[in-house]
């Protein structure tokens, strides 16, 4: 159905300079106080409306507040922060006509559009992004029945409970690492100078797991997944190199293409085909995840390129990795950048993660 059956849609109320020196000054709500899922009422800003103007834009509970511009779609449902509340025309007031919508389904669904740009592209001809009320009422909706909208609210509201709390962890990480210090620390990972070889830094695995073999996962440098060992794999034991918690390894012949991977502390040792290269860093000298994130830069990149000159294929065999020389930072300072790194990668995963979350549970909505 169209979103305009189930909801009346209106814009707030126009701003002008005379409503701002009124005499009945209110406070209202603009485009920035409206952010996915919530309100920011750090700065809420006065203006005047008159006995019309405060039956027609005053908010009340369970209002869903839509940003016509700026991101347009972006939505939070109204929950009474302020007792007296208003809302100027950068902003649709979305109000269910009956009583079978819930707003904070119609939120996600909402958030769900504007995540696979559902609002993308206005039919206006205008440069400046924005969701005007009638495209908006047009907008294509499935409705399920009310208890399962509630299902679906509740069912997404404790994941996005749960997505918040490890987003603020992982900012909390970065900025305990300080801006000035990662300004610094930075270069750990672009530096072009050169102070040890890698064969002082690291260690080569090269023998196989030998006669105690067990069921141990097969690894691909590729990819690293936990996939179960191949039966293939368990008649030649002995070929296959035992990769533990702490260790790198790459594919010599794939490596300009990026084909490394990392075994965490923590994660399960596993097996890797013989052709691989598997290194250790020594403890105290080179951090193995700074190791790694160094080798997956763009300054890692091109150290690998220069390597591969004349070599035999362009393998990359450990003798040729251990002679290149780069610089490395103090062991402590290893330490603050992999700290940062890792939590601006996982930031950057858990910001991918709302849209994942709402095509999932709201798969037959749009």
């Amino acid at each position: 159905m169209r979103l305009g059956d189930v909801m009346d849609i209106q814009l707030g109320k126009m701003l002008s300079p005379a409503a701002k020196v009124g005499t009945t000054p209110k406070p209202y709500l603009r485009n920035a106080n409206v952010q996915w899922g919530r309100f920011d009422l750090a700065d809420v800003a006065l203006m005047d409306f008159n006995d019309r103007e405060q039956a027609k834009f005053r908010l009340r509970r369970g209002d869903l507040l839509v940003c016509e511009g700026g991101e347009p779609g972006r939505a939070a449902v109204w929950g009474d922060k302020v007792p007296e509340a208003y809302y100027q025309k950068a902003l649709h007031r979305l109000r269910p006509k009956l009583g079978d919508v819930d707003p904070h389904f119609m939120m996600y669904r909402l958030w769900l559009g504007a995540q696979s740009s559902e609002f993308g592209e206005s039919r206006a001809k205008t440069t400046i992004a924005h969701l005007p009320a009638v495209r908006l009422q047009e907008l294509r909706i499935a409705l399920p029945p009310l208890p399962e909208q509630r299902r679906i609210v509740a069912h997404l509201t404790g994941q996005f409970a749960v997505v918040e709390r490890v987003r603020k962890a992982a900012k909390e990480r970065i900025d305990a690492c300080g801006e000035a210090t990662w300004a610094i620390l930075r270069s750990s990972l672009s530096s072009a100078s050169q102070h040890a070889t890698l064969g002082d830094c690291l260690d080569e695995v090269s023998s196989g797991i030998g006669s105690g073999w067990r069921e141990y996962p097969v690894l691909g440098a590729t990819r690293l997944g936990l996939a179960p060992a191949k039966e293939a794999v368990g008649r030649y034991p002995e070929r296959y190199k035992l990769v533990l918690p702490g260790t790198v390894f790459y594919n010599p012949m794939r490596i300009l293409l990026g084909s490394i991977a990392m075994v965490d502390d923590g994660e399960s040792a596993g097996i890797t085909s013989p052709d691989y290269v598997v290194v250790r860093p020594r403890d105290g000298i080179l951090h193995h995840r700074w190791f790694y994130y160094w080798l997956r830069s763009p300054l890692g990149a091109d150290f690998i390129k220069k390597l591969a000159r004349g070599a035999v294929r362009e393998r990359i065999l450990f003798g040729r990795l251990a002679g290149g020389r780069i610089s490395i930072p103090p062991w402590s300072a290893q330490e603050i950048a992999v700290v940062r790194t890792a939590a601006e990668a996982e930031l950057a995963a858990i910001q991918a993660l709302p849209a994942v979350l709402l095509r999932e549970a709201l798969s037959g909505a749009q």
